[in-house]
């Protein structure tokens, strides 16, 4: 009789076995996935108990699945109670799921949302706020050591005789004392995190800063900029306090130079404001470095007339002129034919100390066209040929001729005489003077001119 029952359970496990629903189709995955446990034919006596009463031990010396109620039949685990935490539920079903002849578990576990139940949460609060109360003194003695240290780099960075032998001018003592404190302020502060047992949270900040510090970087890439081109600036020199400068075709005497702009007079008195960065990189001109400057202007003579001969009356009357110097001399050159006169350049060299240049320029133009015209050179001007269509005339030529000529009245010439030799052709510049009482008035902190007489003009 045995035998016969052995015999069908095997017929009636094997088309059972045959009813199992596929394997599905193998995927391509980076791992090979373990194969099933199979599932004992039969299960001996009391191994539910054996089963249920393995995983109640487990529970019961865990706090958090004492509620938990476990009841076992043909090695399939049902889980019913509360627990704690979410999480707590898939940890259970995974305890119970390891012990040996578990086939299936039920998990009906819920998370319970007392206030009793968080006890346990309120516990490990209470004791970490402990914790904090008891490293209070800890925390203190850090605090200590970091204000000493940021003390000792303001102190260094307070000793303003030392940095101004060392730096160039008061822009790069100002960030060189900067510097110092920065230095020991962030190093204060990795001691005092190091005392702590904060290393971990000094990294993420560092990291952190260290990302935002790239992100501003992008975003005020033009006041860096600006900032680097005030100390090149202050380092260089390319200019004093009242230069005449024309910064690519920004003209007018030099202010002051700050951290953050070069102040300009223009010649109409105006304040002009320009972006050292800018300044950096333009190309300047110096009108006030070297004291001899030329002038130079053009003149016509008639194509008739003897150019050479024009040329050298011209050169030796601006010669003659007092305000002209004698090195460099005074030159003449024949630049242009054109269609009715020869165009000649005169050239000429004034000492700025002395003689003021636009005066000297105004001088010499009227003194080279006196000359000229007085030996009876032509100085004439363009020629244009009009031609009349006289269809098109309401009036006969003749007739509107006679009549302007008879309406236009006669002008009377009057000629004055020239005192332009008795003209005082010495320096007087008022925006010179302007410059001058600007610079005297301090500028305020912000404003601190950067310009040190005492280095050299690159």
């Amino acid at each position: 009789m045995k035998g016969l029952l052995a015999a069908l359970a095997l017929c009636a496990a094997s088309p059972a076995a045959a009813m199992l629903p596929a394997a599905p189709a193998e995927t391509a995955s980076p791992e090979p996935t373990a194969p099933a446990q199979p599932i004992d034919n039969t299960q001996n006596a009391g191994d539910d108990d054996r089963i249920s009463g393995r995983i109640s031990g487990i529970f019961a010396e865990l706090p958090a699945f004492r509620n938990v109620r476990v009841s076992v039949r043909e090695g399939v685990v049902t889980l019913v109670g509360e627990v704690p935490q979410q999480e707590d539920i898939a940890r259970a079903e995974e305890i119970a799921g390891r012990v040996s002849g578990v086939v299936t578990v039920e998990n009906g576990l819920e998370r319970d949302v007392s206030l009793s139940s968080q006890a346990g949460g309120l516990a490990t609060l209470t004791g970490k706020l402990n914790d904090f109360l008891a490293m209070l003194p800890l925390f203190g003695f850090a605090l200590v050591v970091w204000g000493a240290i940021a003390l000792i780099g303001y102190l260094l960075a307070g000793l303003g005789g030392l940095w101004s032998r060392i730096a160039p001018n008061g822009f790069l003592e100002e960030l060189i004392a900067s510097a110092i404190r920065f230095v020991f302020i962030v190093g204060g502060l990795v001691v005092a995190l190091d005392i702590i047992g904060a290393g971990a949270l000094l990294g993420a900040v560092l990291g952190g800063a260290g990302v935002i510090g790239l992100a501003l970087g992008f975003a005020l890439r033009d006041t860096i900029e600006n900032y680097v081109a005030s100390l090149m600036l202050s380092l260089r020199q390319p200019f004093r306090g009242n230069d005449w400068v024309l910064i690519d075709d920004l003209e007018g005497r030099v202010i002051r130079l700050t951290s953050r702009a070069t102040v300009l007079m223009t010649l109409d008195g105006n304040h002009l404001r320009v972006p050292n960065s800018q300044v950096f990189k333009a190309v300047i001109t110096n009108f006030t470095r070297n004291p001899q400057r030329r002038f130079q202007f053009d003149l016509g003579v008639d194509a008739d007339d003897d150019a050479l001969a024009a040329r050298k009356l011209g050169r030796e009357t601006l010669q003659a002129l007092p305000f002209i110097l004698d090195k460099p001399p005074a030159e003449g050159r024949i630049i242009e034919v054109g269609d009715s006169n020869v165009v000649i350049r005169f050239l000429g060299w004034v000492d700025q100390t002395e003689t003021d240049w636009w005066k000297a320029q105004s001088r010499a133009i009227p003194a080279v066209k006196t000359a000229l015209e007085n030996a009876g050179f032509g100085l004439p001007e363009p020629i244009y040929r009009l031609r009349f269509d006289p269809r098109s005339a309401n009036v006969p030529f003749g007739e509107a001729n006679q009549s302007q000529e008879s309406e236009a009245p006669k002008k009377q010439v009057q000629q004055l005489s020239s005192t332009h030799h008795d003209e005082d052709v010495r320096p007087v510049d008022e925006i010179e003077d302007m410059v001058e009482d600007e610079r005297r008035q301090s500028g305020g902190e912000q404003d601190k001119d950067l310009l040190d007489h005492s280095r050299p003009v690159e």
